[in-house]
């Protein structure tokens, strides 16, 4: 549960009246009043208010789809009951002044120098992209021209790669209820729907992203905090474990701790620490491509029907034990979305999902990666700069393939047979789509293990083989880990921290974000 005024209200008079949970079922058109009605009827009282903790769909059985709510009831007319109460973040002051910069104003980054500026910190943050407005004018010409603009891309800028994302905000992350709690009570207050509380799988769409990362950057300056857009760290400069200097194309800094959100496709920054003396090892991560289907094939096979009042849009998650040796998964279903270009840089040509609040697109889109170690890929032992090279030589091949951003495509089912037989497809995807044989152009190791897993989503999703594969999928995760103590401090070093998906650590929104919240307080702890 979310904090705002109106939930202290509402804990407020659960304490001092009576105070009940009641699980209903509704239909998926319901409204308040017949929320009240089954209220006032299982409980039998007539005076109440009450509160959504959680709502979930239970789509198990088609003839019966529904929504199940945990409701909070308090009233006069109950007696006794406890509120169950989730930790609240609590920031620490810093009392003397400290200089702190943060690199990357994704999840992680941001949250980490919200935290650290509401402790008292004197906190500087670039993004080597630009504010968010400037970015989506970037993109739109980059889908009509299909020309890479580095300032106006899918990967960098405000709000990280998650901005033009579906912005869910589901985290399988343990252990991090006060920083969740802190992380959607921003969203909320920064224009995010109430909604986001209590939605067992809650989802902020792009639309609603541009607009709360805008009204966030606003409250971190009204803080006092300062943001360098088109701004890039290009250097660390450091002594017996201590960062002294950091180097950006804007100038130098220098700051009593300095914290890296780079994202996972910021390969230079992993070069350039690596050349800086932070160690890395390599890891496992994903490789595949991106399924597209009709939504209604989607809705059909989940629900048995192709609309469901008061659903947007049916969504799936899908694994399979692969070719038994790598597992292969959906990953980011993006429900009445579309396919993007994802390139991070010039002449590399990678695929990725977005979808907006409303989830109305004709189309539904998710990865389809089999997971795997940069070992596998090169059949040997990889450094981690090897295994970065390895993965972007995949991203300029596929750029290679026609000198431009098109995409490669097929149907799900001649790639699972290894037979081209379509040549005329749809597509959400803006800059165009080739037919090629995909199977022939991802490495060996991804084909046999997406064949296997793609057999088994279509023996568990009628429909599932009309859809097609289209683009490379390389950017689910990085292919490198930074060693880590505590708190996200960089091994070897008393004041360098790497936070986010870039470390390593963290995946989504929410964990990214929660990572940076936890080592900004890490350091603040430690002031």
């Amino acid at each position: 549960m979310f904090f705002s005024v109106q939930n202290a209200i509402f804990v407020f008079q659960a304490v001092i009246m009576g105070f009940k949970q009641l699980s209903i079922k509704v239909p998926t058109d319901f409204d308040n009043e017949l929320v009240r009605k089954k209220i006032a009827r299982e409980l039998r009282i007539r005076q109440f208010s009450f509160q959504i903790i959680t709502k979930s769909l239970d789509a198990r059985n088609k003839a019966a789809i529904h929504w199940l709510l945990l409701i909070g009831v308090v009233s006069d007319e109950l007696k006794g009951g406890n509120m169950e109460q989730h930790p609240v973040l609590h920031i620490p002051a810093i009392d003397k002044p400290t200089k702190v910069f943060v690199t990357g104003n994704g999840p992680a980054g941001f949250f980490c120098a919200y935290v650290l500026q509401k402790s008292g910190c004197e906190v500087t943050m670039i993004d080597r992209g630009p504010e968010v407005g400037k970015r989506s004018e970037g993109i739109l010409r980059f889908e009509m021209e299909g020309i890479f603009n580095p300032m106006g891309n899918y990967a960098y800028g405000e709000g990280g790669a998650g901005t033009f994302s579906d912005g869910k905000l589901t985290s399988r992350s343990k252990h991090i209820s006060a920083e969740k709690g802190f992380i959607l009570s921003a969203y909320i207050k920064a224009g995010a729907p109430k909604e986001i509380g209590y939605l067992m799988h809650p989802h902020l769409g792009t639309d609603n992203l541009k607009k709360i990362v805008h009204n966030l950057r606003q409250e971190f300056i009204k803080d006092g905090g300062k943001i360098l857009f088109e701004t890039t760290l290009t250097d660390i400069k450091s002594s017996n474990g201590r960062v002294k200097r950091v180097v950006t194309d804007s100038g130098d800094f220098e700051a009593d701790a300095v914290f890296v959100a780079p994202g996972h496709s910021a390969y230079d920054t992993y070069r350039m620490l690596m050349k800086s003396g932070v160690q890395f090892r390599t890891k496992n991560f994903a490789l595949g491509s991106r399924m597209e289907h009709q939504q209604d094939v989607i809705n059909i096979a989940q629900w048995g029907k192709a609309r469901l009042p008061g659903v947007k849009a049916a969504e799936y998650r899908l694994t399979s034990a692969g070719d038994g040796k790598h597992q292969v998964y959906s990953f980011c279903m993006c429900p009445g979305g579309m396919v993007v270009p994802a390139a991070a840089t010039a002449e590399t040509n990678i695929v990725n999902g977005m979808s907006y609040y409303r989830r109305d697109g004709r189309f539904a889109n998710a990865a389809c990666v089999a997971g795997l170690h940069p070992n596998d890929l090169a059949g040997k032992i990889l450094s981690p700069e090897a295994a970065l090279d390895l993965v972007e030589e995949l991203d300029r091949m596929f750029y290679n393939l026609n000198k431009n951003y098109s995409a490669p495509i097929c149907n799900i089912n001649d790639f699972m047979d290894g037979k081209q037989r379509e040549s005329r497809f749809e597509s959400s995807y803006p800059l165009g789509t080739v037919p090629m044989p995909l199977w022939e152009l991802l490495p060996d190791v991804v084909v046999n293990a997406m064949r296997a897993g793609l057999r088994d989503f279509d023996r568990k999703m009628f429909g599932f083989k009309t859809g097609n594969l289209l683009g490379l999928e390389s950017k689910t995760s990085s292919p490198v880990q930074v060693l880590r103590e505590e708190g996200g401090l960089c091994l070897g070093f008393e004041n360098l921290f790497m936070i986010g998906e870039g470390s390593g650590y963290a995946g989504g929104i929410v964990s990214s974000a929660a990572d940076g919240v936890r080592a900004a307080l890490h350091f603040v702890k430690s002031v």
